[in-house]
């Protein structure tokens, strides 16, 4: 039904470790140490649709673990102290409700991101938002210095 995405099987940590960043000033930095700080990250599958984004720190790990919808190894990350929240702006081809609210963001949150390698062999950190079964990908990418 879908295409297959190779696991990642071969990851390391330090790999993971450094900032990644996604649209709209998303950013994402994975300590060392396992901590973590997040700026401005949308929910995934569902939870992207209620439209906020989360900044705060957290903790992360890679695991080995049947998580997500992926074979292979995960990233966890979890938002533990929320600093702040935001809304992200419609899309203008985004039909909305305004009978319909939004739920409100989270006090914490956690995320699991799929891994994949591009043609370079270089990691990929991603999760699904909206319906999982659309395939449509949040896709953070190591942050160029």
């Amino acid at each position: 039904m879908y295409d297959e995405v190779p696991a990642v099987q071969d990851a390391r940590r330090a790999e993971i470790v450094g900032s990644w960043v996604c649209t709209d000033r998303t950013e994402v930095t994975l300590l060392p140490d396992g901590k973590a700080v997040i700026s401005l990250l949308d929910g995934q599958e569902f939870d992207f649709d209620d439209r906020w984004r989360l900044s705060g720190t957290g903790e992360w790990e890679l695991t080995n673990e049947r998580a997500g919808w992926n074979d292979g190894q995960h990233v966890r990350l979890t938002l533990t102290a929320r600093t702040s929240s935001a809304a992200r702006t419609p899309d203008p081809a985004e039909r909305l409700d305004p009978s319909i609210g939004q739920e409100p963001a989270p006090e914490t949150y956690t995320w699991t991101f799929e891994l994949q390698r591009d043609d370079k062999k270089q990691l990929m950190l991603y999760f699904f938002f909206g319906d999982p079964d659309s395939r449509s990908t949040y896709v953070l990418e190591r942050k160029q210095p």
